[in-house]
């Protein structure tokens, strides 16, 4: 008998075991380590799940050389991402050496007004992703400016990353350039411009109630409770003391939202940002430079040197205020090693879980309940916001149940830009509120966050879903194949 018909398909048991090892793991890891359970915890409970997946795989007939060939592949998927994200960090780095974020921070302390900043964080967010077409670029530059603002007006940085992801995914989702805007079509069988107008019925709302919430917390700050104005001219004092603030500094993303407007792919345009990063450090932060230069060489090596280590490793400014050294000193790509090691555990679980068939019995276990539009459009945003938790990428909550879901559809009428609508309304924005998710790790490290509690203030995420799924009850806006007898 052949290896392949040895091989059982597993039980609904089998599926769910390593689902709740993991969940059982997740929560004991958050409850003993904390908020420092991203730094490891999370990973062993990851991995430990993945070998709980893998016992069940040889119960099944399954060889370890075949689990370990998937785990590979899974991995390989994720290799752009992680590249990116090395990218982003030495972006970051160069950045915060040249001066850009500073800049941004300090202009943004001297226009934006307390009470209306979280609004005003998402709006710009949102604008800056939909010319880009890119929510990790729009966080990774706009978003660390605003965490950087937020901290001078004493306000919440898990509001203020929260608003950031909002605007970013609300933006990301409806640019012709995003990549997860062209999936979701290309996988459903829609039209992209057809797909983008049927979104609207579902992201105008979510985005105007996630600003209405936005403003009311904003509003809701006293005067004594937002940043009081010493706090704000320390920050700004400081800023002014320690860089060479000026409107120059800002050409550097001038060129990467223009290198991403003319749909340069992300990786070398970060790559070229953080390059022009460290020029522009060089030629405008020269005594900044040289007060972290070793020893106090002023030599040509020695410069080449700290500029050279904010690309791997960031940077470290000492203004003499803990608070602001905080804010100023990270990049690098060693700061996101550890999202890097959390996406390669989540990637392995998620793959041991796809080529076991444990992904495939869930799927058959929900349309056989889904028998009602509405109840097919929860399925669909319920399997995607499950692929997300367990595969942990994006591409995979949009491609994998475009593929289950596609025959459904068209046996039940529905015209395929509602499959594309949900597949975004659900899978593209639940990524980063999972933070073992490549999109929730990215966010997690790009915008040095120090609490998960920001996904609760990631209004747009958590309502767009919702609204998809009130809208398949109601039978709203619920377009049909048009056949002509």
């Amino acid at each position: 008998m052949s290896e392949t018909q040895t091989i059982r398909q597993p039980s609904m048991l089998d599926s769910l075991i390593p689902i709740f090892v993991l969940i059982f793991l997740l929560v004991a890891a958050v409850t003993f380590f904390g908020d420092s359970s991203s730094s490891g915890p999370n990973q062993i409970a990851l991995l430990l799940a993945t070998g709980v997946a893998a016992i069940i795989g040889l119960k099944n007939g399954h060889t370890w050389h075949e689990m370990e060939k998937a785990i590979v592949h899974g991995i390989s998927i994720s290799l752009g991402a992680i590249l990116i994200l090395l990218a982003v960090g030495s972006l970051i780095g160069t950045w915060l050496l040249s001066g850009t974020v500073p800049t941004m921070v300090y202009y943004g302390l001297k226009v934006i007004d307390p009470s209306w900043f979280y609004a005003a964080a998402c709006m710009v967010c949102g604008i800056v992703a939909m010319s880009i077409g890119s929510s990790w670029t729009t966080a990774a530059t706009v978003g660390v400016a605003f965490i950087g603002i937020s901290g001078g007006f004493e306000l919440s940085a898990s509001v203020t990353a929260g608003a950031v992801i909002s605007g970013a995914y609300f933006g990301d989702k409806l640019s012709p350039l995003s990549e997860t805007t062209n999936l979701a079509p290309a996988v459903a069988g829609s039209e992209l411009f057809e797909h983008i107008r049927y979104m609207l019925w579902t992201t105008i709302p979510s985005i105007t109630i996630a600003l209405i919430l936005f403003l009311i917390i904003g509003f809701d700050h006293s005067s004594t409770e937002v940043g009081n104005t010493d706090s704000i001219l320390l920050l700004t004092n400081t800023l002014e003391d320690t860089y060479n603030i000026s409107v120059l500094n800002l050409i550097p993303l001038l060129i990467l939202l223009m290198l991403a407007y003319k749909k340069m792919p992300a990786l070398p345009a970060v790559a070229i940002g953080a390059i022009i990063g460290a020029i522009w450090a060089v030629a405008f932060q020269q005594e900044l430079i040289l007060t972290m230069v070793k020893d106090g060489a002023e030599s040509t090596q020695a410069i080449i040197m700290v500029v050279w280590t904010a690309f791997f490793d960031g940077v470290v400014v000492e203004t003499g205020n803990p608070e602001i050294d905080e804010l100023l000193s990270r990049g690098g790509m060693s700061g996101m090693l550890n999202t890097i090691w959390l996406v390669i555990s989540a990637l392995s679980f998620g793959a041991m879980l796809e080529h076991l068939g444990m992904l495939k019995k869930f799927v058959e276990s929900i349309l056989a309940a889904a028998k009602s539009t509405g109840s097919l459009i929860a399925s669909t945003a319920a399997t995607c916001i499950g692929t997300n938790l367990i595969t942990a990428d994006q591409y995979m909550a949009i491609v994998m149940p475009g593929r289950m879901y596609k025959e459904e559809y068209e046996k039940r009428g529905l015209h395929p830009v509602l499959l594309s609508r949900t597949l975004e309304d659900s899978g593209t924005i639940t990524s980063p509120l999972i933070p073992w998710n490549t999109c929730g790790a990215f966010m997690f490290g790009a915008l040095a966050l120090t609490s998960y509690d920001y996904i609760f203030y990631c209004f747009f995420n958590l309502i767009n879903p919702v609204i998809a799924i009130v809208y398949g009850y109601m039978g709203f806006k619920i377009k049909k194949i048009v056949t002509n007898n």
